[in-house]
């Protein structure tokens, strides 16, 4: 029994460990593809978008606090390869980026978010304190220790908080929602509707191409068929074209392509923050919306067919040869 014992316990610590590695390597690669679009505002390398945040909650919400070891050590790995050494600074990044989404965590937790979305106050809760609470950490903890260090200077101090705290909350809101969707994916039906969804995603990367690099300004293109994926295919269809839009966007905008051409880099990144937040915010709120009325009907529709049976068991029993109940005595 004591083998047995000690084997269950030697895989259930090699499981841990390769979540661990798991949730590592993950927090880099998305990093990596993070700081392919870098910018630099005044010496502080931000992104507009961060996915390693939306990554770091999104496992934190499958595997529970304890997998906070893999988002520290894919924390210190990421930042240790943006610069040559390896300095204070840098470990106050490492320090904040793993305390921002256990924060963000513990407060979704707290008001009991259910990691399904299926509730308008769940998409509620990931944006105001998933997303922008939470994030508030990791900006004010790097934004300070490289002030600290003299890696920014202190009139531009809320300028390099305010972008990092933007990168890191639109990768909760764009990166978590596509991550707990895939949680719940399941073999395809042959009934599914796979004719509308190839339309949906023709769609979604035409009018983010367009919409991104016309010099027309028609950025306003792509939420008619967010509100469709969302109507149709609720967050599973939603959250992946907000996430398309918004590496097309941050893609144009990076390059000042279409109407992001002949603007600063702080337009642009405003510009980029607020497409990509209302891009977000539509998706996920507008699909959270349709899957609680669908639950609504549903759950209706079931209550109806219960009263129904119970209506059926409770009704007079008829008299026998079809004669019906017998007459009252005189």
């Amino acid at each position: 029994m004591s083998g047995v014992i000690r084997s269950k316990e030697a895989r259930r610590r090699a499981v841990y460990v390769a979540q661990i590695l798991g949730v590592t390597g993950a927090y880099y690669l998305s990093g990596r593809l993070g700081l392919t679009r870098q910018v630099v505002v005044d010496g502080a390398v931000v992104t507009p978008l961060w996915p390693p945040t939306g990554i770091s909650l999104a496992a934190l919400l499958y595997f529970g606090a304890r997998i906070w070891p893999g988002i520290a050590l894919g924390a210190l790995i990421t930042v240790s390869v943006i610069g040559d050494a390896f300095t204070v600074s840098r470990m106050g990044i490492v320090l904040g980026n793993t305390l921002a989404p256990l924060a963000a965590y513990a407060l979704l937790r707290k008001v009991g978010f259910r990691s399904e979305l299926d509730r308008l106050r769940d998409g509620i809760c990931l944006v105001f304190l998933g997303a922008f609470a939470g994030m508030l950490v990791s900006a004010t903890v790097g934004s300070v220790t490289l002030l600290l260090d003299d890696k920014v200077p202190p009139g531009r101090f809320w300028l390099v908080w305010a972008s990092w705290w933007a990168g890191d909350a639109i990768g909760v809101l764009v990166v978590t929602p596509v991550l707990l969707v895939l949680r719940r994916l399941r073999r395809p039906r042959l009934d599914d509707r796979w004719a509308e969804a190839c339309v949906l995603a023709v769609a979604v990367v035409l009018a983010g191409t367009i919409s991104t690099r016309s010099p027309q300004s028609m950025l306003y293109l792509v939420f008619p068929v967010i509100v469709w994926a969302a109507l149709r295919f609720q967050l599973p269809g939603s959250a992946p074209c907000a996430l398309v839009v918004s590496v097309l966007a941050i893609t144009a905008g990076t390059d000042s392509l279409g109407p992001f051409s002949g603007h600063t880099l702080m337009e642009i990144m405003i510009n980029l923050t607020v497409l990509n937040a209302c891009v977000a915010l539509t998706a996920l709120l507008l699909g959270a919306i349709v899957a609680e009325h669908q639950n609504i009907r549903r759950e209706t529709e079931h209550a109806v067919v219960e009263l129904e049976a119970l209506v059926e068991q409770l009704a007079p029993p008829t008299g026998r040869h079809g004669d019906g109940p017998s007459p009252p005595p005189r």
